[in-house]
């Protein structure tokens, strides 16, 4: 009923927007909310359907939280690594198969290193396959109204048939953020050490935006570079999600005038909040990552 009320609160209020914009933001999707009134400040396109890469993850550590409010996992629960999630391609936080990992080491292999092993590994776990994992995904996701998302993999590795939206990564991540607020303390963790290698966060965010305390970043080549992100600054949380930026800088860029801009708004600065927003985005694009790594961050 909690969270039920959550996502109603959420959609009741969508459509409400307050910033008008000269220039669009130079991403493919893109949403502003504050968390606590509910008030939505902009959005772009918010129900283009874009693949979700690693963002993909924040509905596999919902479900894990879910599990261990539960009582049916801990965060001291043993995971014994499958073959499966030691080859799993992409992101990885590095566990081998047949070692024994707890569930908290793998949140924050999910939350920092966006291991895509650890993923897989939580999946097997708790729901015997990858697959099945994923149609417990699907149901949340039913659950939350997140009507414009389907999950085909655990960790956003790409799939036929896998797509989501800002607006639902906007439900998703309020009502992950409400429901499980502990789970920040994962989201806001800078590094990692996992068998002697340092494993770093990948939201630009962190450590430089005042206020920012997650949540996660995600890229491939068909989804672009993509972020949702939340920052409190006294009374006020903000959540951005932005979809499809061409590159990280482009990503780190507007994503900061999307925070800037909803700070402002908080304050009642509506003539600020509108510069921010009109400051033209576009600048040159930079050639896209080479690299063959098909799911990262």
């Amino acid at each position: 009923m909690r969270q039920l009320l959550l996502m109603l609160s959420l959609v009741l209020v969508f459509g409400n927007i307050n910033v008008a914009l000269a220039d669009s933001l130079n991403v493919r999707g893109s949403i502003l909310m504050d968390i606590d009134s509910r008030e939505i400040i902009y959005h772009q396109n918010a129900n283009r359907k874009i693949p979700p890469a690693s963002l993909t993850k924040v509905m596999s550590m919902y479900l894990v939280f879910d599990a261990i409010e539960a009582k049916t996992l801990s965060l001291n629960t043993l995971v014994k690594v499958s073959k499966k999630a030691d080859i799993t391609a992409g992101a990885s936080m590095g566990i081998i198969k047949d070692e024994i990992v707890t569930v908290k080491q793998l949140l924050y292999g999910m939350a920092v290193a966006s291991g895509n092993d650890a993923c897989v590994a939580i999946a097997e776990h708790m729901a015997g396959s990858e697959y099945a994992f994923t149609v417990l995904m699907n149901k949340k996701a039913r659950a939350l109204k997140m009507n414009n998302t389907v999950f085909k993999t655990s960790s956003g590795l790409p799939a036929k048939g896998q797509y989501t939206t800002a607006q639902d990564m906007l439900i998703l991540s309020r009502n992950y953020i409400m429901t499980h607020p502990g789970s920040l303390s994962y989201h806001s963790t800078k590094r990692i050490i996992f068998h002697g290698k340092t494993l770093r966060n990948k939201n630009p965010q962190l450590g430089t935006y005042n206020g920012t305390d997650g949540l996660k970043t995600g890229w491939t080549r068909a989804s672009g570079y993509n972020i949702i992100s939340t920052s409190r600054r006294g009374d006020t949380r903000l959540i951005a999600v932005i979809l499809g930026a061409k590159t990280s800088k482009i990503r780190a860029k507007e994503l900061n005038r999307l925070m800037n801009a909803g700070f402002s708004y908080s304050k009642g600065e509506t003539q600020k909040t509108q510069n921010i927003l009109r400051l033209n985005s576009k600048q040159e694009v930079t050639a896209q990552n080479k690299s063959r790594v098909t799911n990262g961050s």
